[in-house]
């Protein structure tokens, strides 16, 4: 038995692709080299490479994802996909990888699509009895109704893009007035806007992932943020404190924890996926899932697995062992 190869899909096309770039380097070093060749691959606009170690690109043959090693042909067995935003957390490279029968750690292309569309997600889970702020839709070229939203919704707010991942293009709107400049702003990031009531409480985010059959919520961190909401400054600059455990009764532990797990069986997820709540008055309500969480050394999840008492190298190598058997 030689070693498998393992490609790490990093990169993207949109706003997180930086992002994406650092948590594909982490994994590319946890993995354990005794058991995988391990091949970064750059998916990003301007095309699509396997980079080797001394900064060679060589490109991916789109047919078949197969690349030149410098020495010989590869095709992966598998590929980590670490990719935040599109085209690797909405579905597309999921369906084709799977055209070409090549297995991959996130889930699969319909249920990438719906979590990354933050309001069928929410319209589907809303059925199944799950808690979730109140929230008004608006696409690009309708009329915009500031008062019928704010009826809907109230006062304080979130304006959020419908799809975009870390934050981008969203506003807190604190009166009035400041509907259509948040409004416009999200356009900016998509042409779905979605409005929420603001929900006042701690607001936590839960790993889930499987190991075979089973399946594991992580423990829970809080997130403190210094700025107004968790936004790409408090995500990604320092301003904000993530708390692991989070600071929250042992029953509200529990019930976060099984409402994450419900949500990944109701949505039929696989491999890691993290979701975000916050717990009001004692009951935890849904804000969104990600179904390719941020793994760079700062991102939730990494800090999760080793409160749980996993290495990164363990951790990586269940969600890879999942797809190879």
């Amino acid at each position: 038995m030689g070693k498998k190869h393992i490609a790490v899909a990093m990169g993207g096309y949109s706003s997180e692709f930086e992002i994406s770039i650092n948590s594909g380097g982490v994994v590319c070093k946890a993995l354990d080299k005794n058991k995988y060749e391990v091949y970064p691959v750059h998916i990003i606009k301007e095309g699509w490479y396997f980079v080797a170690e001394n900064g060679t690109k060589h490109p991916v043959n789109k047919a078949d994802f197969s690349f030149n090693n410098g020495s010989e042909i590869i095709r992966p067995d598998t590929v980590f996909n670490t990719i935040h935003g599109t085209p690797g957390e909405d579905g597309y490279l999921q369906a084709y990888w799977e055209l070409l029968g090549i297995p991959h750690t996130s889930s699969d292309y319909y249920q990438a699509a719906l979590s990354f569309n933050k309001r069928d997600c929410l319209s589907v889970l809303k059925n199944f009895g799950v808690r979730a702020a109140n929230s008004y839709y608006v696409n690009e070229g309708t009329e915009i109704n500031v008062e019928e939203i704010i009826m809907k919704t109230g006062l304080p707010c979130f304006v959020k893009p419908n799809r975009s991942g870390s934050s981008f293009g969203i506003s807190k709107v604190n009166e009035m007035d400041a509907m259509m400049p948040a409004i416009k702003k999200a356009f900016t990031e998509d042409s779905e806007i979605i409005v929420e009531t603001a929900l006042v409480g701690v607001e936590v985010s839960v790993g889930v992932y499987n190991n075979g059959e089973e399946i594991i919520a992580l423990p829970v961190t809080e997130i403190v943020s210094e700025n107004e909401f968790f936004d790409y400054e408090a995500k990604y600059l320092g301003k904000s404190q993530e708390i692991t455990p989070a600071r929250i009764s042992e029953e509200e532990t529990e019930m976060v924890k099984k409402e994450a797990v419900r949500i990944y069986k109701l949505l039929n997820m696989k491999g890691i996926t993290r979701s975000e709540f916050i717990i009001e008055k004692g009951k935890p309500y849904f804000l969104e899932i990600n179904t390719n969480p941020g793994l760079s050394a700062e991102s939730i999840i990494p800090k999760q697995a080793r409160e749980a008492g996993m290495t990164l190298t363990e951790f990586f190598d269940i969600l890879i062992q999942n797809v190879l058997k």
